[in-house]
């Protein structure tokens, strides 16, 4: 299958919404996504244009998209910027210098093809490369019913950090209903790089 990976343009916006709101429909959306189908449909065009275009300017976020041969998205994550001096994410400012991977979605028909895995390839060393304090480790949760993504992140090197929150949102949260974080620490030939 052939597709480039790269970062969204801000004039992406109406392809960066089509492929949210895909993924807002998948069966494991309640388990990956802190958003529904409905508020995201909802949502207005300036609501779209602003999230691209702050995640095309790679600052405090970027989206990194699969470009399918015909044009298409076949998948998208996002990376936010996370600094103890920064805004609070899930109830906790960070401890260190990190990104945080989010909105990860990859179209089932292309599956198994090697998106999901250069998609994270581009998101890490995008992470490793950020200008300022070096970033110590790339963080992400994932609900640990969601045994696809939890299986995947772990063979792709991310290890569990042993914390847990809530999912944000949900009053009827059990136990079972945690977000396990995980997490990849920065390699040891870029401490020095």
């Amino acid at each position: 299958m052939d597709y480039v990976i790269r970062a969204v343009g801000a004039e992406e916006w109406a392809k960066a919404r089509e492929i949210r709101l895909a993924a807002l429909q998948d069966p494991v959306a309640p388990l990956a996504f802190l958003e529904t189908y409905e508020q995201a449909l909802e949502r207005p065009d300036g609501f779209w244009q602003d999230r691209t275009s702050a995640a095309a300017e790679g600052v405090v976020a970027r989206q990194f998209i699969a470009e399918l041969a015909d044009g298409r998205w076949g998948g998208t994550l996002t990376v936010l910027v996370e600094r103890p001096a920064g805004e609070v994410r899930f109830g906790e400012a960070a401890k260190t210098d990190q990104t945080h991977v989010v909105g990860v979605f990859v179209r089932p028909e292309v599956r198994g093809a090697g998106l999901a895995e250069a998609l994270f390839e581009a998101a890490l060393e995008w992470s490793w490369s950020l200008a300022g304090p070096p970033v110590e480790r790339v963080r992400l949760y994932v609900d640990e019913r969601n045994a696809r993504a939890e299986a995947f992140y772990r063979r792709i090197g991310f290890v569990a950090s042993g914390d847990s929150v809530p999912v944000p949102g949900d009053s009827t949260a059990r136990d079972v209903e945690l977000e396990v974080k995980r997490q990849l620490p920065r390699p040891a030939a870029r401490l020095t790089g």
